[in-house]
Protein backbone atom coordinates (compact mmCIF):
# COMPACT_ATOMS: atom_id res chain seq x y z
CA UNK A 1 0.00 0.00 0.00
CA UNK A 2 1.30 3.12 -0.90
CA UNK A 3 2.39 4.82 2.17
CA UNK A 4 3.35 8.92 0.91
CA UNK A 5 0.32 10.72 -0.05
CA UNK A 6 0.86 11.28 -4.04
CA UNK A 7 -1.04 13.75 -6.29
CA UNK A 8 -4.22 11.92 -7.80
CA UNK A 9 -3.11 13.17 -11.87
CA UNK A 10 0.89 11.93 -10.68
CA UNK A 11 -0.28 8.13 -9.77
CA UNK A 12 -2.18 8.26 -12.46
CA UNK A 13 1.13 8.54 -14.52
CA UNK A 14 2.76 6.19 -12.74
CA UNK A 15 0.44 3.56 -13.04
CA UNK A 16 0.15 3.89 -17.08
CA UNK A 17 4.02 4.07 -17.03
CA UNK A 18 3.77 0.84 -14.99
CA UNK A 19 1.57 -1.01 -17.20
CA UNK A 20 2.93 0.20 -20.58
CA UNK A 21 6.51 -1.14 -19.54
CA UNK A 22 5.07 -4.42 -18.57
CA UNK A 23 3.80 -5.24 -21.89
CA UNK A 24 0.76 -7.19 -20.96
CA UNK A 25 -1.97 -8.01 -23.32
CA UNK A 26 -4.08 -6.26 -20.80
CA UNK A 27 -2.31 -3.08 -22.21
CA UNK A 28 -2.89 -3.47 -25.32
CA UNK A 29 -6.73 -4.27 -24.91
CA UNK A 30 -7.58 -1.37 -22.68
CA UNK A 31 -5.86 1.07 -25.20
CA UNK A 32 -9.29 0.50 -26.94
CA UNK A 33 -10.83 1.89 -24.18
CA UNK A 34 -11.28 6.42 -24.12
CA UNK A 35 -8.47 7.74 -21.49
CA UNK A 36 -10.81 7.57 -18.22
CA UNK A 37 -12.23 4.40 -18.48
CA UNK A 38 -8.36 3.57 -19.04
CA UNK A 39 -7.14 5.02 -16.25
CA UNK A 40 -10.25 3.23 -13.99
CA UNK A 41 -8.77 0.13 -15.53
CA UNK A 42 -5.24 0.77 -14.99
CA UNK A 43 -6.24 1.65 -11.56
CA UNK A 44 -7.91 -1.45 -10.55
CA UNK A 45 -5.01 -3.18 -12.44
CA UNK A 46 -2.50 -1.78 -9.67
CA UNK A 47 -4.81 -2.81 -7.02
CA UNK A 48 -4.56 -6.17 -8.35
CA UNK A 49 -0.71 -6.07 -8.73
CA UNK A 50 -0.64 -4.75 -5.11
CA UNK A 51 -2.26 -7.37 -3.62
CA UNK A 52 -0.61 -10.54 -6.18
CA UNK A 53 2.43 -9.24 -5.17
CA UNK A 54 1.84 -9.23 -1.28
CA UNK A 55 0.67 -13.22 -1.92
CA UNK A 56 3.39 -13.83 -4.28
CA UNK A 57 6.31 -12.50 -1.70
CA UNK A 58 8.37 -14.84 -0.20
CA UNK A 59 7.52 -13.43 3.58
CA UNK A 60 5.99 -15.50 6.14
CA UNK A 61 2.05 -16.50 6.04
CA UNK A 62 1.57 -14.27 8.56
CA UNK A 63 2.82 -11.11 7.06
CA UNK A 64 1.06 -11.72 4.19
CA UNK A 65 -1.82 -12.33 6.14
CA UNK A 66 -1.21 -9.21 7.58
CA UNK A 67 -0.73 -7.26 4.25
CA UNK A 68 -3.65 -8.13 2.74
CA UNK A 69 -6.30 -7.51 5.19
CA UNK A 70 -4.76 -4.12 5.42
CA UNK A 71 -5.83 -3.94 1.95
CA UNK A 72 -9.20 -5.18 3.21
CA UNK A 73 -9.64 -2.92 5.41
CA UNK A 74 -8.58 0.19 2.66
CA UNK A 75 -11.52 -1.53 0.57
CA UNK A 76 -13.94 -0.66 3.40
CA UNK A 77 -12.56 2.64 3.88
CA UNK A 78 -12.85 3.46 0.28
CA UNK A 79 -16.21 2.51 -0.01
CA UNK A 80 -17.06 4.78 3.90
CA UNK A 81 -14.90 7.50 1.55
CA UNK A 82 -11.96 7.88 3.91
CA UNK A 83 -9.48 5.59 1.92
CA UNK A 84 -5.40 5.89 3.56
CA UNK A 85 -3.42 5.49 0.45
CA UNK A 86 -2.90 7.23 -2.52
CA UNK A 87 -4.62 4.50 -4.46
CA UNK A 88 -7.22 4.07 -2.81
CA UNK A 89 -8.08 7.97 -3.24
CA UNK A 90 -7.91 7.08 -6.68
CA UNK A 91 -10.55 4.09 -6.43
CA UNK A 92 -12.83 6.26 -4.62
CA UNK A 93 -13.81 8.13 -7.82
CA UNK A 94 -13.68 5.40 -10.29
CA UNK A 95 -15.70 3.00 -7.65
CA UNK A 96 -18.56 5.57 -7.35
CA UNK A 97 -18.58 6.44 -11.35
CA UNK A 98 -18.57 3.19 -13.05
CA UNK A 99 -20.55 1.46 -9.79
CA UNK A 100 -17.88 -0.82 -9.01
CA UNK A 101 -19.46 -3.20 -6.35
CA UNK A 102 -17.22 -4.10 -3.37
CA UNK A 103 -17.88 -6.91 -2.71
CA UNK A 104 -15.54 -7.81 -6.16
CA UNK A 105 -12.73 -5.85 -4.58
CA UNK A 106 -12.96 -8.41 -1.91
CA UNK A 107 -13.51 -11.37 -4.06
CA UNK A 108 -9.97 -10.47 -5.26
CA UNK A 109 -8.48 -9.79 -1.77
CA UNK A 110 -9.98 -13.60 -0.95
CA UNK A 111 -8.54 -15.53 -3.62
CA UNK A 112 -5.17 -14.05 -2.68
CA UNK A 113 -5.80 -15.09 0.46
CA UNK A 114 -6.10 -18.78 -1.18
CA UNK A 115 -2.56 -18.35 -2.33
CA UNK A 116 -0.97 -16.83 1.22
CA UNK A 117 -2.73 -19.24 2.86
CA UNK A 118 -0.95 -22.44 1.93
CA UNK A 119 0.94 -22.99 -1.30
CA UNK A 120 -2.40 -24.54 -3.75
CA UNK A 121 -1.12 -28.08 -4.97
CA UNK A 122 -3.87 -30.18 -6.76
CA UNK A 123 -7.16 -28.51 -5.71
CA UNK A 124 -10.51 -30.16 -6.81
CA UNK A 125 -12.10 -28.81 -9.50
CA UNK A 126 -14.37 -26.51 -7.19
CA UNK A 127 -11.51 -25.39 -5.36
CA UNK A 128 -10.03 -24.13 -8.51
CA UNK A 129 -13.18 -23.04 -9.99
CA UNK A 130 -13.74 -20.89 -7.08
CA UNK A 131 -9.99 -19.61 -7.19
CA UNK A 132 -10.29 -18.67 -11.19
CA UNK A 133 -13.50 -16.81 -10.00
CA UNK A 134 -11.83 -14.74 -7.15
CA UNK A 135 -8.77 -13.72 -8.85
CA UNK A 136 -9.94 -13.38 -12.38
CA UNK A 137 -14.09 -13.51 -12.90
CA UNK A 138 -14.28 -10.61 -9.86
CA UNK A 139 -11.67 -8.39 -11.89
CA UNK A 140 -14.11 -9.00 -15.04
CA UNK A 141 -16.81 -8.07 -13.12
CA UNK A 142 -15.20 -4.66 -12.03
CA UNK A 143 -14.12 -4.46 -15.91
CA UNK A 144 -17.21 -4.95 -17.55
CA UNK A 145 -18.38 -1.86 -15.68
CA UNK A 146 -15.68 0.11 -16.64
CA UNK A 147 -16.00 -0.77 -20.32
CA UNK A 148 -19.27 0.54 -20.18
CA UNK A 149 -22.37 -2.71 -19.57
CA UNK A 150 -23.47 -3.94 -15.97
CA UNK A 151 -26.04 -5.81 -17.94
CA UNK A 152 -26.54 -9.64 -16.38
CA UNK A 153 -24.94 -10.96 -19.53
CA UNK A 154 -21.86 -8.72 -19.03
CA UNK A 155 -21.69 -10.91 -15.94
CA UNK A 156 -21.67 -13.85 -17.58
CA UNK A 157 -19.09 -12.75 -19.72
CA UNK A 158 -16.49 -11.87 -16.92
CA UNK A 159 -17.22 -15.31 -15.30
CA UNK A 160 -16.44 -17.02 -18.13
CA UNK A 161 -13.80 -14.92 -20.26
CA UNK A 162 -12.12 -14.80 -16.64
CA UNK A 163 -11.94 -18.55 -16.08
CA UNK A 164 -10.87 -19.11 -19.51
CA UNK A 165 -7.88 -16.56 -18.98
CA UNK A 166 -6.79 -17.48 -15.40
CA UNK A 167 -6.99 -21.42 -16.81
CA UNK A 168 -4.36 -20.48 -19.60
CA UNK A 169 -2.36 -18.75 -17.54
CA UNK A 170 -2.21 -21.73 -15.15
CA UNK A 171 -0.92 -24.01 -18.21
CA UNK A 172 1.45 -21.22 -18.79
CA UNK A 173 3.24 -20.46 -15.96
CA UNK A 174 3.45 -24.76 -14.56
CA UNK A 175 7.22 -24.22 -14.10
CA UNK A 176 7.01 -21.21 -12.13
CA UNK A 177 4.40 -22.49 -10.55
CA UNK A 178 6.24 -25.50 -9.37
CA UNK A 179 9.37 -23.44 -8.65
CA UNK A 180 6.73 -21.51 -5.71
CA UNK A 181 5.75 -25.08 -4.75
CA UNK A 182 2.10 -24.66 -6.34
CA UNK A 183 0.63 -26.55 -8.69
CA UNK A 184 -3.25 -25.84 -9.81
CA UNK A 185 -3.67 -28.91 -11.71
CA UNK A 186 -6.86 -30.20 -10.41
CA UNK A 187 -6.98 -33.56 -8.85
CA UNK A 188 -9.58 -35.38 -10.64
CA UNK A 189 -7.88 -34.92 -14.02
CA UNK A 190 -4.69 -35.68 -12.29
CA UNK A 191 -5.96 -39.07 -11.14
CA UNK A 192 -7.47 -39.59 -14.39
CA UNK A 193 -4.62 -40.34 -15.97
CA UNK A 194 -3.21 -42.12 -13.16
CA UNK A 195 -1.16 -39.51 -11.33
CA UNK A 196 -0.92 -39.64 -7.96
CA UNK A 197 0.60 -37.39 -5.36
CA UNK A 198 0.74 -33.57 -5.71
CA UNK A 199 4.06 -32.99 -5.68
CA UNK A 200 4.63 -29.96 -8.08
CA UNK A 201 8.18 -31.32 -9.85
CA UNK A 202 7.30 -34.92 -9.77
CA UNK A 203 3.71 -34.22 -11.69
CA UNK A 204 5.49 -32.21 -14.04
CA UNK A 205 7.60 -34.92 -14.91
CA UNK A 206 4.76 -37.47 -15.12
CA UNK A 207 4.52 -38.50 -19.18
CA UNK A 208 0.73 -38.23 -18.88
CA UNK A 209 0.57 -34.30 -17.65
CA UNK A 210 0.43 -33.39 -21.35
CA UNK A 211 -2.92 -35.62 -21.36
CA UNK A 212 -3.90 -33.13 -18.18
CA UNK A 213 -3.20 -30.17 -19.48
CA UNK A 214 -5.31 -30.82 -22.43
CA UNK A 215 -7.81 -31.43 -20.25
CA UNK A 216 -7.71 -28.41 -18.94
CA UNK A 217 -6.91 -26.66 -22.16
CA UNK A 218 -10.33 -28.10 -23.42
CA UNK A 219 -11.98 -26.23 -19.85
CA UNK A 220 -10.27 -23.39 -20.97
CA UNK A 221 -11.89 -23.72 -24.53
CA UNK A 222 -15.39 -23.96 -23.40
CA UNK A 223 -14.95 -21.04 -21.34
CA UNK A 224 -14.15 -18.84 -24.20
CA UNK A 225 -16.75 -20.23 -26.59
CA UNK A 226 -19.65 -18.86 -23.27
CA UNK A 227 -17.63 -15.94 -22.81
CA UNK A 228 -18.20 -15.31 -26.87
CA UNK A 229 -21.57 -16.39 -27.05
CA UNK A 230 -22.73 -14.07 -23.63
CA UNK A 231 -20.92 -11.08 -25.79
CA UNK A 232 -23.19 -11.35 -28.47
CA UNK A 233 -25.88 -10.49 -25.75
CA UNK A 234 -23.49 -6.92 -24.70
CA UNK A 235 -23.38 -3.69 -26.74
CA UNK A 236 -21.06 -3.97 -29.03
CA UNK A 237 -19.02 -1.00 -27.94
CA UNK A 238 -18.43 -2.01 -24.58
CA UNK A 239 -17.12 -5.78 -25.21
CA UNK A 240 -14.34 -4.51 -27.06
CA UNK A 241 -11.68 -4.75 -24.52
CA UNK A 242 -13.13 -7.82 -23.61
CA UNK A 243 -12.99 -9.47 -27.44
CA UNK A 244 -9.39 -8.47 -27.96
CA UNK A 245 -8.26 -10.14 -24.33
CA UNK A 246 -9.86 -12.72 -25.04
CA UNK A 247 -8.76 -13.07 -28.34
CA UNK A 248 -5.02 -12.83 -27.55
CA UNK A 249 -5.82 -15.18 -24.68
CA UNK A 250 -7.27 -17.71 -27.63
CA UNK A 251 -4.03 -17.09 -29.68
CA UNK A 252 -1.61 -18.00 -26.41
CA UNK A 253 -3.72 -20.89 -25.61
CA UNK A 254 -3.69 -22.62 -29.28
CA UNK A 255 0.55 -21.88 -29.45
CA UNK A 256 0.66 -23.43 -26.01
CA UNK A 257 -1.62 -26.37 -27.44
CA UNK A 258 0.63 -26.75 -30.80
CA UNK A 259 4.13 -27.26 -28.13
CA UNK A 260 2.33 -30.03 -26.51
CA UNK A 261 3.33 -29.35 -23.20
CA UNK A 262 7.28 -30.70 -23.86
CA UNK A 263 9.39 -28.43 -23.07
CA UNK A 264 7.54 -26.64 -20.19
CA UNK A 265 10.84 -24.13 -19.17
CA UNK A 266 10.77 -22.80 -22.89
CA UNK A 267 8.58 -19.34 -22.72
CA UNK A 268 5.37 -19.36 -24.94
CA UNK A 269 4.16 -15.70 -25.89
CA UNK A 270 2.05 -14.15 -28.10
CA UNK A 271 4.21 -11.36 -30.53
CA UNK A 272 3.48 -7.83 -29.56
CA UNK A 273 2.90 -7.34 -33.40
CA UNK A 274 -0.13 -10.35 -32.82
CA UNK A 275 -1.01 -8.16 -29.69
CA UNK A 276 -1.61 -4.99 -31.47
CA UNK A 277 -2.96 -6.77 -34.23
CA UNK A 278 -5.81 -8.23 -32.34
CA UNK A 279 -6.52 -5.11 -30.92
CA UNK A 280 -6.90 -3.20 -33.36
CA UNK A 281 -8.92 -5.45 -35.18
CA UNK A 282 -11.28 -5.58 -32.32
CA UNK A 283 -11.12 -1.65 -32.07
CA UNK A 284 -12.52 -1.50 -35.76
CA UNK A 285 -15.02 -3.89 -35.53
Amino acid sequence: MTAIAVPAEELRAQIRERVAAAGTSFYWAMRLLPKARRDAMFAVYAFCREVDDIADSDDPPEKKHAGLAEWRNEIFAIYEGRPRSSLGRVLVGIAETYKLGREDFVAVIDGMEMDAERDIRAPSLAELDLYCDRVAGAVGRLSVRIFGSDIPAADRVAGALGRALQLTNILRDLAEDAERGRLYLPAEFLRAHDISGDDPEAVLRHPALPLVCEDVAGVAERRFDEALRAMAECPRAAMRPAAAMGAVYYALLRRLRAGGWKDLAAPVKVPTSVKLWLALRHGLL
